[in-house]
């Protein structure tokens, strides 16, 4: 039995008069029992039929009884009187009669109310809430092949969808009003919480028992759209134009929010002078168009070294032409896309190096961002055979401690960007002749501080600006007349190569100053980043 109430009848009348389903007359009664919506709508409009007649049943014994005892009345009454009144018992009866007329026509409409479109939800909460319904969803889940535990129904509406039932509202008001109910427009059951009371069962047995819950990691978008009725909320763009303000990423100004927010403007007496109250009958339903699947990002980190001194970090193309045939990024992105079987991925790292400079020591750490995984769950043993997979796949770079890691922790790495510190080897020449007692003194310079002038080389990416950076420390070990090791420990985002060469002057102090000759950088390896992410994984 559905938990109607006296006061819900004239509301009821009123709506299926207007030619509302059975499943929106619950709605706006205010039922949030999930069974009553998840029966045939068909057998809820017979249990509204039946409220309806059983009401009528009890008014008129009411009535009856009330005018047994007004009989007795007045044939008490015509004993006494020389000229008695004809009975009311014949004038209350013709008075329910006419009370009862309204009713009998409101009965008789649902008889082929179930053949007609809904005037609110558009068909929406009647055949396209129907078993047929989640099977096609079912199915199109199945089709993508994902692999998850739960999951949660999202549901897209047209935007018109507001404006008839905000013009229901107003058609039932006075109603709600007369019989002084404590109802507001924003305690009537929204049109998608119902969907998903209906179907959500449903699709679950249809996927074999997975849990449908209201948050998941993974999402399944129904959206549904009706052509015919899409002008329904134009006259709002007239009415209310500061709402309605043009985007570039939508593809019309009337979206549900914009919709919302201009109904919550308008007056009622505006709104019923543009749009017809209740909305008028469509000929057609909603369309339900391609199921949607999502799932959220996974995150998976590790560390790489790079060994060669030809493999750009990422893709290298210069005016639309690709140079180099790989990197860094593709190399190590290739197995983890086939592994989750995701449809994209973001890629950043801890700072990056130039084509020409190896990564070595514990590695670079770097991040991806796999967009759409279909798979997302891997053990320890997985994510290990993964990266050996990416190891096995080719010997210019190498990757340690990959792992699965959260959106939060990302953040941690980028922190250590302008925060820590980072070692450098440099094979440096020098124009003049130079003695090993001509660079000992670099091992005694402490925290030297730069001033870097934007690199030349990088002018066309970075904005020009002075950035001060900070040497720590430095060792020199001499080679030859030409030649010397130089090691460095910085601060994170200090440019090496322009240190030692000077960039013509752009970089002060640098090495030509302090050596007093001319210097150029012919190697440079990466020995460490001091990053302490992500944690790292015992071999």
């Amino acid at each position: 039995m559905l938990p109607l109430k006296e006061k819900d009848k004239s509301i009821i009348q009123k709506l299926l008069t207007a030619g509302c389903c059975a499943r929106c007359i619950l709605r706006f009664c205010c039922i949030s029992v999930h069974a009553a919506y998840r029966q045939p709508h068909q057998d809820t409009l017979k249990e509204l039929q039946t409220f309806i007649r059983d009401t009528e049943n009890s008014k008129s014994q009411v009535s009856a009884a009330a005018e047994s005892t007004e009989g007795n009345n007045e044939s008490h009454d015509a004993s006494v009187s020389d000229a008695p009144e004809e009975p009311l018992s014949k004038k209350a009866k013709l008075d329910v009669s006419a009370a009862s007329e309204e009713d009998s026509a409101a009965v008789h409409t649902l008889r082929d109310e179930e053949s007609r479109v809904c005037v609110l939800c558009l068909g929406i909460l009647q055949e396209l809430s129907d078993p047929s319904q989640a099977v096609k969803i079912a199915e199109a889940v199945k089709t993508e092949n994902y692999k998850f535990d739960t999951m949660v129904l999202s549901v897209s509406l047209p935007a018109q969808l507001c404006v008839r039932e905000h013009s229901c509202w107003l058609h039932v008001k006075k109603e709600v009003r007369e019989k002084s109910a404590v109802l507001d427009k924003d305690d009537v059951i929204q049109v998608k919480e119902a969907f998903k009371w209906v179907m959500q069962g449903l699709v679950a047995k249809e996927l074999g028992g997975v849990d449908v819950v209201t948050k998941s990691e993974f999402e399944v978008g129904v959206e549904f759209t009706h052509p015919e009725t899409d002008a329904d909320c134009h006259f709002l763009a007239s009415t209310c134009p500061d709402c309605f303000k043009p985007t570039k990423n939508k593809q019309s100004v009337f979206t549900r929010m914009a919709v919302v927010k201009a109904l919550e403007k308008i007056p009622d007496s505006k709104f019923l002078k543009h749009y017809p109250c209740p909305p008028t009958r469509p000929t057609s339903s909603c369309t339900a168009k391609d199921v949607q699947c999502l799932h959220v990002s996974v995150f998976v980190a590790g560390r790489y070294n790079k060994f060669c001194r030809s493999l750009p970090q990422t893709p290298w193309v210069i005016d639309g032409e690709r140079r180099m045939e790989s990197s860094v990024e593709e190399l190590i992105a290739a197995p983890i896309l086939s592994a989750f079987r995701a449809d994209g991925f973001n890629f950043s790292s801890s700072g990056r190096e130039d084509v020409d400079v190896r990564t070595l020591g514990n590695g670079r750490p770097f991040a991806m961002e796999l967009l759409n995984p279909h798979r997302s769950r891997f053990s320890r043993v997985e994510m290990k055979r993964l990266q050996e997979t990416i190891n096995d796949s080719s010997d210019k770079i190498r990757v340690r401690d990959l792992q699965i890691v959260t959106r939060e922790a990302m953040s941690r790495m980028k922190e250590g960007e302008e925060e820590k510190t980072k070692s450098y080897t440099a094979l440096v020449w020098t124009q003049k002749p130079i003695q090993r007692e001509d660079i000992t003194f670099i091992d005694d310079i402490k925290d030297l501080t730069l001033d870097q002038k934007t690199p030349l080389r990088v002018l066309h990416r970075r904005a020009l600006a002075v950035r001060q950076r900070v040497i720590h420390s430095m060792n020199a070990r001499f080679l030859d007349p030409h030649h010397f090791h130089l090691g460095l420990k910085t601060q994170a985002g200090t440019y090496i190569k322009e240190f030692v060469h000077g960039d013509f002057g752009r970089t002060k102090p640098n090495l030509c100053l302090l050596l007093k000759t001319d210097t150029d950088i012919l190697e440079l390896d990466v020995e460490s980043v001091d990053v302490d992410w992500p944690p790292a994984i015992p071999e």
